[in-house]
C-alpha cells in the first residue's frame, strides 16, 4: 500500500503527495504517516473556473499497528471543507477467528452544504471519482504485488518485539507488511467463500500460482472457471454464497449456478436470492439432485423421444439436438403423462448442467450453457394438440424458473409455415433474454451464409442435415396406439412420480380443512414437521385431544374426505366437538403465505451449564442469518441441526392424540366504515381460487434420540423464497457489529 506514494502511476487523478507528519515507535509497531494529496478531479472546465481552482487537496492519515496486525486509513477533504464534506475511512484487520483471513472495511460520506449552485453537479462527479476509484482498487494492488514478486519478495514474517532494536529495520518490514497486506486483498477475495471481503494473509506460505475448484486463492480461478467478473458481479457471487452457507441447510449450488440465478436478474441480490430459493425448495421435494442416479426414462422415451446429445458447438458449449418434427407430441404425452415428459426433460438440463463442467475442464474456459438444434421438418398441425402445447408450456416454465441462463443459444432449422403458430403460442412464456439467443431458419437458409456453419463445425453437423456426421439421436416416429394409457393411469402415475418423496401432498379447501392424526404414547416425544405452502394461505395448528376422533368417512362426496387429484383431503375433527372441552390447543395459530415455509424457534430452552432461559420471542427468517451461528441462538441453531427455513418441532407434555391442521386462509373483513387496503386488494387477486395446497412430512421422535434440551418448542414462520427481505433488514441491523469475512 505504501507504493502507491508519492504518487500511483495508476490513479492518473492523484498528481502528488507531501509527507506532513510522521511518528514511529522505538519497537516499530505503530508507524502513523499523514499526507497531504494533491488530486486533479475530472470536473468541467467551466466549475473549476467557477470554483477558482485547478486542484483539490485531500489530507490522509495511515496508521499501521504490526503488534495488534492493523492498518487504518482516514481521509479527509481540505479544499472547500466549508462547503463540502468528505470523510473516507478503510480499515484492513485479522479475523479474530483465522488469522490466515484478511478482513477488509471501509466506509465513506458525502455532505454537500453549498457548492455556487451546482451541488447536484458535484455529488455526480464525487460519486463518479469513488466509483472509478473501487473499481481501480484491484488492479492497482496486483500491479504493487507484481511488482514486489519481481524484486524476489513472496513472503513478509510478522512483526516480533526486537532484543535491541534499531527502528529502522522494524520499520522496514513493517512497512513491506502493510504493502503486502493490502497487497493480497483482491487475490483472495473468493478464498473459503466467505465473503466479499474474504481475504488472503501474507503471513503465511506462499500461494500457488493458478486456482482451482477446491483452492480458491486468486483470479485464475474466476477465469479459468467463471469467466470474467466485474468487482461488483465478484462481491454479488461471494455475498449469495455466504448467505446460502449461513441460511441453507441442504447442498448448496456450485459458484456457476449462483452465477446463473445472477445473471438472470442482472446481478439484483434480492432477486436472484428469492428465485433461488424458490428453486432450492423445489430441488427438494422433488428430489432433482438425484434424478440422473434414481430415476430411469421408460423404454418409450427412449425410443420415441427424438433428442439426445451431439458432440459440441464452436464454442465448446454441448450440443442437444431436439427432432421435434419427427416427434408425436400426443403420442408420448398419451402413453406416458405430462409429469413423465417433465421429469426426462429435468434429466436432460441436469446432464446439460453435468456436460458443462466437463467442457470446462477439457477447453480450460468456463462453459456455463449449452446449445440446442431443433428440427422442425415435418412439423404439422397435430403438433398443435392443445394438451401437448399445455404440456410443452409447462415444461417451459418449470426449466425457466430453475435452469436460467443456461441456454447459450437455439438454432431452430427449417422451420415451416404452421410455426408462426405455435411460436405465437410459446413466445409469451419464454423470457426476454432467452428469446434474444433464438436463431430461427426457414427451408435450407440454415446451409447459406450466416447459417450452421458459422456456430457448428462441418465435420459433426447431422447427417439429417446434409452433414457428415452420423447422429445416434432416435428419429422418433407414431407411437403405437396399443402403448396409450387411460386418465386415471395417469393421474396415478403423475401422483406417483413426485410423491417418491418422503413427503404428503394435501388440498386445503374453504370450510374443509386438511388434518392428520400423530398418536402419543410417551410424554415429552418431538412431533416434528417439515411443510411448504404451494398455493394460496393457510393457517396452521396443532391440537390435543385425549380421546382418538372418529375414521374419516370413505366415500368421497363426504364431508370429511374429499379427494382431489393434487392431494388429499382428510378432516377429523368432529363438527360436534367443542374447543375447550373436547380438544385444546397447545400451539399457537400460524398463518403461512403461498411459497413460505415453517422454521423453529423455542420458548424454553436449557442451556449449557444449566442456565435455563426463558420466554424467547424469535420471529427472524433465518436465525443462522441474523447472528451466525454464535451466542445463544446459534447453540441453538447447532443443537437443533441448523434450520433451512422450513421445519419445526413440538414436545408433546401429555400422551393421547395430537391433531395437525391445515386451515384455508380468509383475508379479515375491513371495517365498514373504510376502504380495503392495497395488501388485502393485491391478495386477494393473488388468490384465484378457494383451493390451496400443501406438502408436508411429519415424524415422531422419542425426546432421548432429539437433538437439543428443551421443554418446549413454538413454531415460527419464514417466507423460504421471500427471505431476502427479512435477511436484508437482519444484516443491516447487525452490521455495525459483524465484520465482513
Amino acid at each position: 500500500y505504501e507504493r502507491r506514494f508519492p504518487t500511483c502511476p495508476l490513479i492518473p487523478m492523484f498528481v502528488d503527495s507531501d509527507t506532513v507528519n510522521e511518528f514511529k515507535s522505538e519497537d516499530g509497531a505503530i508507524h502513523v504517516i499523514e499526507r497531504r494529496c494533491k488530486l486533479d478531479i475530472d470536473a468541467p472546465r467551466l466549475l473549476k473556473k467557477i470554483a477558482g481552482v485547478d486542484y483539490v487537496y485531500f489530507v490522509q492519515k495511515n496508521s499501521l499497528n504490526s503488534r495488534e496486525r492493523t492498518l487504518h486509513i482516514e481521509a479527509h477533504n481540505e479544499t472547500f471543507s466549508n462547503r463540502v464534506i468528505i470523510n473516507e475511512h478503510c480499515c484492513y484487520t485479522v479475523h479474530p477467528e483465522n488469522e490466515d483471513w484478511t478482513c477488509f472495511e471501509q466506509s465513506a460520506s458525502l455532505d454537500i452544504k453549498s457548492f455556487f449552485g451546482f451541488e447536484s453537479t458535484v455529488e455526480k462527479i464525487a460519486m463518479k471519482q469513488y466509483t472509478s476509484n473501487i473499481k481501480k482498487g484491484k488492479e492497482i494492488i496486483e500491479y504493487y504485488l507484481r511488482q514486489l514478486e519481481e524484486e524476489g519478495i513472496t513472503f513478509v514474517p510478522r512483526w516480533t518485539p526486537p532484543a535491541v532494536g534499531p527502528a529502522s529495520e522494524t520499520t522496514s518490514s513493517s512497512k513491506n507488511q502493510a504493502a503486502s497486506t493490502a497487497a493480497v486483498v483482491p487475490e483472495a477475495a473468493l478464498k473459503e467463500g466467505l465473503g466479499g471481503e474474504a481475504l488472503g494473509n501474507p503471513g503465511g506460505a506462499p500461494e500457488p500460482a493458478v486456482g482451482t475448484p477446491d483452492d480458491k486463492l486468486d483470479a485464475d480461478y474466476i477465469k479459468r472457471y467463471l469467466g470474467d467478473l466485474t468487482p461488483l458481479q465478484e462481491s454479488c457471487l461471494i455475498r449469495l454464497r455466504q448467505w446460502l452457507q449461513e441460511t441453507h441447510k441442504g447442498k448448496i449450488p456450485k459458484d456457476e449456478h449462483i452465477l446463473r440465478f445472477l445473471r438472470a436478474r442482472d446481478f439484483n441480490i434480492d432477486k436472484a436470492r428469492e428465485i433461488m430459493c424458490q428453486s432450492l425448495t423445489w430441488r427438494k421435494q422433488h428430489q432433482v439432485d438425484y434424478i440422473l442416479d434414481t430415476w430411469t426414462p421408460p423404454q418409450v422415451l427412449q425410443d420415441y423421444y427424438a433428442g439426445g446429445w451431439h458432440h459440441h458447438d464452436k464454442d465448446g458449449r454441448p450440443l442437444y439436438v431436439l427432432r421435434l418434427g419427427q416427434m408425436d407430441t400426443k403420442g408420448l404425452v398419451r402413453a406416458l403423462g405430462e409429469e413423465a415428459l417433465l421429469r426426462y426433460v429435468l434429466s436432460i438440463n441436469e446432464e446439460g448442467l453435468r456436460r458443462c463442467e466437463e467442457n470446462t475442464k477439457v477447453f480450460g474456459r468456463p462453459i456455463s450453457s449449452w446449445t440446442c438444434l431443433v428440427d422442425l421438418e415435418g412439423l404439422n398441425m397435430r403438433h398443435l394438440w392443445r394438451p401437448g402445447v399445455k404440456a410443452l408450456l409447462r415444461i417451459i416454465e418449470v426449466v425457466e424458473a430453475n435452469y436460467p441462463e443456461t441456454l447459450g443459444r437455439l438454432l431452430i432449422l427449417r422451420a415451416p409455415r404452421v410455426f408462426p403458430v405455435l411460436w405465437t403460442l410459446v413466445s409469451p412464456f419464454i423470457d426476454d433474454n432467452t428469446r434474444r439467443k433464438f436463431l430461427i431458419y426457414a427451408g435450407n437458409d440454415y446451409q447459406g451464409p450466416g447459417g450452421l456453419l458459422d456456430y457448428i463445425d462441418k465435420e459433426i453437423i447431422p447427417d439429417f442435415l446434409s452433414g457428415e456426421c452420423m447422429c445416434e439421436v432416435p428419429e422418433g416416429g407414431l407411437v403405437p396406439k396399443s402403448l396409450y394409457r387411460t386418465a386415471e393411469e395417469l393421474e396415478n402415475e403423475d401422483l406417483k412420480l413426485w410423491t417418491e418423496t418422503i413427503y404428503q401432498s394435501a388440498s386445503v379447501f374453504k370450510g374443509a380443512p386438511h388434518e392428520i392424526l400423530i398418536q402419543i404414547v410417551d410424554a415429552s416425544s418431538v412431533i416434528t414437521w417439515d411443510f411448504d405452502v404451494c398455493k394460496g394461505d393457510i393457517v396452521f395448528n396443532i391440537y390435543h385431544s385425549k380421546r382418538s376422533p372418529q375414521p374419516p368417512k370413505k366415500d368421497s362426496l363426504g364431508a370429511h374426505s374429499i379427494t382431489s387429484p393434487g392431494g388429499n383431503n382428510v378432516q377429523l375433527i368432529d363438527k360436534v366437538w367443542q374447543l375447550g372441552r373436547d380438544y385444546s390447543m397447545v400451539e399457537s395459530p400460524l398463518i403461512c403465505k403461498e411459497g413460505e415455509s415453517v422454521q423453529v424457534t423455542s420458548t424454553s430452552m436449557v442451556l449449557p451449564r444449566g442456565h435455563p432461559l426463558r420466554s424467547v420471542s424469535l420471529r427472524y427468517p433465518s436465525p443462522v442469518a441474523v447472528c451466525g451461528g454464535q451466542g445463544v441462538l446459534g447453540y441453538l441453531v447447532r443443537r437443533l441441526g441448523s434450520p433451512d427455513g422450513s421445519q419445526g418441532s413440538h414436545v408433546t407434555r401429555w400422551p393421547g392424540f395430537y391433531i395437525l391442521q391445515w386451515k384455508f386462509h380468509s383475508m379479515p373483513a375491513c371495517a365498514a366504515s373504510s376502504l380495503p387496503r392495497v395488501d388485502d386488494v393485491l391478495a386477494s387477486l393473488q388468490v384465484s381460487s378457494h383451493k390451496c395446497k400443501v406438502m408436508y412430512y411429519t415424524e415422531v421422535i422419542g425426546s432421548e434420540d432429539f437433538r437439543g434440551s428443551m421443554t418446549s418448542l413454538e413454531s415460527s414462520h419464514s417466507g423460504f423464497s421471500q427471505l431476502s427481505a427479512a435477511t436484508t433488514t437482519s444484516s443491516q441491523s447487525h452490521s455495525s457489529s459483524m465484520i465482513s469475512r
